[in-house]
């Protein structure tokens, strides 16, 4: 009876030792070697491994996986499950949550290198902060200008050096304006006699081309500048008066109380548009590359708990609301409990694959901010392939190979239970 067993379970049982068990064995002997694989060096590069700050870093990046990812992404599929059995729309839903999983890692960290791109032009978030914030704090029209003779800087505002009384005229020149940093309709500056208890004046461009003018002064043929937002400020420095400029760059504070004031230009002429966050920068490529790996595994936890959801017995869930309970009781005390078999594959399963991540965090991270984001995975790579370290790449790929076991366990002992 042994000699057919041994027949038929033999081509098995060699690809077995040939893919599993000669690999385990012979990246554990490996381990004990010095990096080109040649002589036995015993612990050594499992104490360089656990003193190596870039290793000590993708543990620490590996354990913020681990505590994230796994309960996030099975939270979003509980919710998501139960939502399509609400929706009328419920399958097409599971198939646009699911759509990621249909790509591979790869092509999702491409996908989420270009929505991180730092360039609003480009990247896909930044355009949407850009846009959002132009609402509330939107770009000056005259960013890069510089002051003329008699201003000074304050807060990122131009002011004049000296106060002006009530009743004054101001001219107000910037420089380092280009013909195409004056907008369409820009007509010769001029300056018009302010009424009593006003302040007028122009801001134009200070320069004259082709002929030599005064700085600071409004010179015949100069451009005004329209659209500036003037204020003027009392002796405290608070502003009491705004104004805006015409197309030949005018401005005019009437009714004003006497007294001296300053005269500026508003911080907000001045403003820098958005240059976009650096989500991929050291202190959130990590967090960045966490939620691409959501974006793509929710549909896989949402699959499978809709599939235990589904399985639930609807006597029970009607028991429930007919005794009184509400829906989220009935969610609280009866779904989610009964669901707890379903949600714990989940939640291991996510554990082992957030344990081996890799390909997602080589596409996402940038090489400069690699260092930030390593984790065991890329760092067994990394090791043993770019620094050509064989021992200390397979002291790494043990640490791996231990940090699942137990997760595996697990799931093979939930596995034996179920069946049993």
């Amino acid at each position: 009876m042994l000699a057919p067993a041994l027949v038929f379970l033999g081509p098995a049982l060699l690809i077995l030792v040939a893919l599993v068990v000669y690999p385990i064995v012979a990246t554990v002997i490996f381990s004990f070697q010095d990096r080109t694989g040649d002589g036995f060096v015993g612990l050594a590069n499992y104490r360089e491994m656990l003193t190596n700050s870039r290793i000590l870093t993708a543990i620490r990046n590996n354990v913020i996986w681990v505590l994230v990812v796994p309960p996030v992404v099975t939270g979003i599929g509980l919710v998501f499950a139960v939502l399509t059995e609400r929706i009328t729309f419920g399958r097409a839903f599971k198939t646009i949550v699911f759509m990621p999983m249909a790509i591979s890692l790869v092509a999702g960290g491409v996908i989420w290198r270009v929505v991180y791109e730092d360039d609003p032009d480009k990247g896909l978030l930044n355009a949407g902060v850009r846009a959002v914030g132009a609402i509330f704090s939107a770009p000056g029209a005259y960013v890069g200008a510089g002051p003329s003779e008699g201003l000074r800087e304050d807060e990122g505002a131009l002011v004049l050096a000296d106060p002006v009384p009530a009743g004054s005229t101001v001219e107000i020149g910037l420089l380092r304006l280009g013909a195409s940093d004056i907008p369409e309709g820009a007509r010769p500056a001029s300056v018009t006699q302010p009424a009593d208890g006003a302040i007028s004046g122009a801001v134009f461009r200070d320069f004259t081309p082709g002929e030599e003018g005064t700085r600071g002064e409004l010179d015949a043929g100069e451009i005004g500048l329209p659209g500036v937002a003037v204020e003027l400020r009392d002796a405290a420095g608070e502003v009491v008066a705004r104004s805006t400029t015409d197309e030949r760059g005018r401005f005019d504070v009437p009714s004003l109380p006497p007294g001296s004031y300053q005269v500026g230009l508003a911080a907000s002429n001045f403003r820098a548009p958005f240059s976009g966050i650096e989500w991929l920068g050291p202190a959130l490529v990590t967090p960045a590359i966490i939620a691409a790996y959501t974006w793509i595994w929710a549909g896989f936890a949402m699959v499978v708990i809709a599939a235990g959801l589904a399985a639930i017995p609807r006597e029970v869930l009607e028991a429930a609301r007919v005794d009184g309970a509400k829906e989220w009781q009935t969610f609280r005390y009866i779904t989610v409990p009964l669901l707890a078999p379903v949600i714990a594959v989940v939640l291991i399963t996510l554990v082992i694959y957030v344990l081996k991540v890799f390909d997602i965090v080589l596409v996402i991270a940038p090489s400069n901010v690699q260092d930030d984001a390593n984790v065991i995975a890329l760092e067994m790579y990394q090791t043993a392939f770019g620094a050509r370290n064989l021992g200390l790449g397979s002291a790494v790929a043990v640490l791996l190979f231990l940090l699942v076991v137990p997760f595996m366990a697990i799931n093979i002992r939930r596995f034996r239970a179920e069946q049993g």
